[in-house]
């Protein structure tokens, strides 16, 4: 439905924001691949397999309500060695929530993943800072208090709007013509758009592969975005 206005969206917001991780520019075909509203207990299983298949690292933003729910399969996300972020402890919309109940929501978070994962509390504050605002939303408050509570914004610059499953065809079709080297792309493997998600992760990426794209975590995003800028 808002699929065609991602893009021009982008290209206003990211120039606006750019303390924000929106994508960067390498010199090689470099793409990140990420995932919002998880852990999901069929979804997210059938997609670690195809990730194991391809030998790709993603990164995956989660719901602190969602990994309290599945601890096992947070774990197994873990345990592989992909890249974790903070979605929220709810997909409540983060302007609507006051900063206390903000900073709640998203320590909440840090501490589930800290009971799945197995892993002490100040290590996942420490390790586990990336936050991707749910559906995007965000105003210049929200940014300034994750900064201040040492998060880091990130959103994205291909949105193929997979959780109105509008079919594995059309999600690829639209990834592929807005993609780009330095891109991040999101999709869902939650309760909306989770359902294909472990067959339009396949195909996608072996379509960036056959044009010789390799995949990056979003930790390597952001070296390359300040690599830029220092530069």
């Amino acid at each position: 439905m808002f699929a065609p206005l991602y893009p021009h969206l982008y290209r206003v917001l990211a120039p606006m924001f750019p303390d924000c991780l929106w994508s960067a520019e390498p010199e090689q075909p470099l793409v990140c691949l990420s995932f919002d509203d998880g852990p999901h207990p069929q979804y997210t299983p059938q997609l670690l397999e195809v990730l194991e298949h391809l030998g790709v690292t993603a990164n995956f933003f989660w719901l602190g309500a969602a990994v309290r729910r599945y601890p096992d399969v947070a774990r197994e996300v873990f345990r592989r060695g992909h890249w974790l972020g903070l979605h929220g402890d709810t997909h409540r919309a983060f302007p609507q929530m006051r900063p206390e109940a903000l900073q709640a929501s998203l320590s909440a978070t840090q501490a589930a993943i800290a009971n799945a994962c197995d892993r002490p509390l100040d290590w996942v504050q420490t390790h586990v800072r990336d936050v991707r605002p749910p559906n995007g939303l965000f105003t210049p408050k929200t940014l300034q208090l994750l900064h201040s509570w040492q998060y880091r914004p990130v959103m994205w610059s291909v949105v193929p709007e997979d959780w109105r499953c509008p079919g594995v065809q059309r999600v690829c079709d639209r990834i592929m013509k807005q993609v780009e080297p330095g891109s991040l792309i999101v999709l869902h493997d939650g309760s909306y758009g989770g359902q294909d998600v472990a067959q339009t992760t396949l195909t996608i990426v072996e379509q960036l592969q056959t044009k010789s794209y390799q995949f990056v975590n979003i930790q390597e995003l952001w070296h390359l975005k300040s690599g830029l800028e220092s530069g």
